[in-house]
């Protein structure tokens, strides 16, 4: 019976190694070198502490006995200095050796991202001299290249972490900290911001998007594009009541007044897999319900909650927010 219940509390805690926030579940040639890092380690932490325990069990419980004075000196210096020295240099040795190539750069497409609060400013520099494609709380990837990421913060630290793609790094007011991933799946894998960094920082997530080159490409060539306009009645009001409430002093709609640059960039908001740093679907409701209770739904977040609107307005503005695809 006793069997049985390890077994069963074995299973549940492996069923937790496996997702798309599971650095044990890997989709990037960075998280495999990490992931076979670990359980060289772990190993090497299992070899010793079974030799440590095992030579302790050995002389007091199997052969209890009065040692010489040389013998217990060998026993010491062998048991507890000599070979946990050699077993733990060679376990650095090999964690310095894949050191180089997690320093790799990237190969194509500079994606920069900047840690706000509580959000994530994405820019994408194509390389070919025009202006940054920018984009907000989303990271979209071709697989099987490696992609270089240049990462800053404003205000506070934050750590930028996608477990099942890489390693962390942390992110600096005032300084460029720069990683590379080479994803080797397709498929969306979750990040979050693993350095606390105020009220929600637990509410600061982000979608990575891993697409085939060509599907990469043509994301890119439609994230370039500036947003279009509204051609039904509900959502056309929810685009002037978004002028006349002056969110574009905070935020950019390419292809219209709405210049702001304080918030996130809305101009294919509708197209995103999430809204609010990952915490909402990008559905009409979801950004109605967004744009009234802001506050609660993100404690600090500098937004302001839009209570004084009707019902009827903030649904406008939904539909509007949800067709900028």
């Amino acid at each position: 019976m006793k069997n049985v219940a390890l077994i069963s509390l074995s299973c549940l805690l492996l069923s937790s190694c496996s997702g798309v926030q599971s650095v044990l579940d890997t989709a990037g040639k960075d998280a495999s070198v990490l992931a076979h890092l670990f359980w060289v380690l772990l190993v090497g932490a299992i070899v010793l502490w079974l030799l440590m325990n095992g030579l302790f069990f050995y002389v007091t419980r199997i052969e209890p006995r009065e040692l010489s004075r040389r013998a217990a000196e060998a026993l010491v210096i062998g048991g507890g200095i000599v070979f946990p020295f050699i077993l733990l240099a060679g376990l650095i040795a090999y964690a310095l050796s894949i050191m180089p190539d997690q320093r790799a750069a990237g190969d194509g497409v500079v994606v920069r991202v900047t840690g706000e609060q509580w959000w994530w400013r994405v820019e994408y520099d194509l390389g070919d001299g025009s202006a940054p494609i920018v984009s907000a709380n989303e990271i979209r990837l071709p697989v099987d290249h490696r992609t270089e990421i240049k990462l800053g913060a404003n205000k506070v630290i934050h750590s930028f972490w996608v477990p099942a793609l890489a390693g962390k790094m942390d992110m600096f007011p005032g300084r460029e900290t720069r990683m590379a991933v080479e994803p080797e799946k397709t498929g969306i894998f979750r990040g979050q911001c693993a350095e606390f960094c105020g009220e929600s920082h637990a509410l600061m997530a982000f979608q990575t998007v891993v697409l085939e080159q060509d599907e990469f490409e043509q994301w890119l060539e439609r994230e370039r594009q500036d947003a279009v306009q509204p051609t039904e009645a509900v959502p056309r009001q929810g685009e002037q009541l978004f002028v006349s409430e002056g969110c574009g002093a905070c935020h950019t709609i390419r292809g219209t007044e709405a210049q702001g640059n304080l918030g996130p960039d809305l101009t294919h908001v509708g197209s995103r897999k999430s809204l609010g740093a990952g915490i909402l679907p990008p559905t009409a409701e979801a950004f109605s319900n967004w744009t009234r209770h802001t506050g609660a739904i993100k404690p600090g977040v500098k937004m302001p909650s839009f209570a004084h609107l009707s019902d009827r307005q903030i649904e406008a503005l939904g539909q509007y927010l949800e067709a900028l695809k």
